[in-house]
């Protein structure tokens, strides 16, 4: 097994500048691995053009299907236009299924098509793979630490995103808009 020639995280040279470095080192770290990941993923499929925006709108519509365009351009923090442009895009693809609402004709509810199940399944898989694979090459010590971490970092997130709808519902409510 090829690994990190380290013993010890604490001591490790290549993460070294990481420990203790707060709020903005994790940051960092988590947009260098989103980045890698999405490019090491893109070298194994043939659809490497599919934006990694629209990767995320399946994840979400996988997450909570039938959600409509304003909902999951605020889930997403996106302005609805480009929520909208993006969702056509994944209607024309196939990726996306647009169903009326019930009890409002101007609404529509967005699910997974089975050939978007099928791709966005295919992506995390892929992903699992990648990072599968590194993390068998990580010190024992390496892998504890991180998988240790994701309860707290899966905690971290929720309670980002939920004052961030807070933020957003309270900001509507002042303006008088629709949260």
């Amino acid at each position: 097994m090829n690994t990190v020639n380290a013993s010890d995280p604490a001591t490790d040279p290549a993460v070294r500048d990481y420990a203790g470095a707060g709020a903005w080192s994790l940051t960092g770290v988590i947009t260098r691995l989103r980045r890698v990941l999405r490019s090491s993923v893109r070298q194994e499929f043939p659809w490497e053009s599919l934006p990694m925006a629209q990767v995320e709108v399946m994840q979400r519509l996988a997450d909570e299907p039938g959600m409509g365009v304003s909902d999951l351009a605020d889930r997403q923090r996106l302005a609805t236009n480009t929520v909208s442009s993006l969702v056509q895009q994944m209607v024309t693809a196939g990726f996306v299924e647009r169903t009326p609402r019930p009890g409002d004709r101007r609404a529509v509810n967005l699910i997974l098509t089975q050939t978007g199940t099928e791709i966005l399944a295919a992506w995390q898989a892929a992903n699992d793979r990648r990072l599968g694979q590194a993390l068998e090459r990580l010190p024992e010590a390496y892998q504890n630490v991180i998988e240790n971490a994701v309860p707290a970092l899966a905690a971290l997130a929720a309670l980002l995103e939920a004052e961030d709808q807070t933020r957003n519902r309270d900001q509507a409510r002042q303006s008088g808009t629709r949260p």
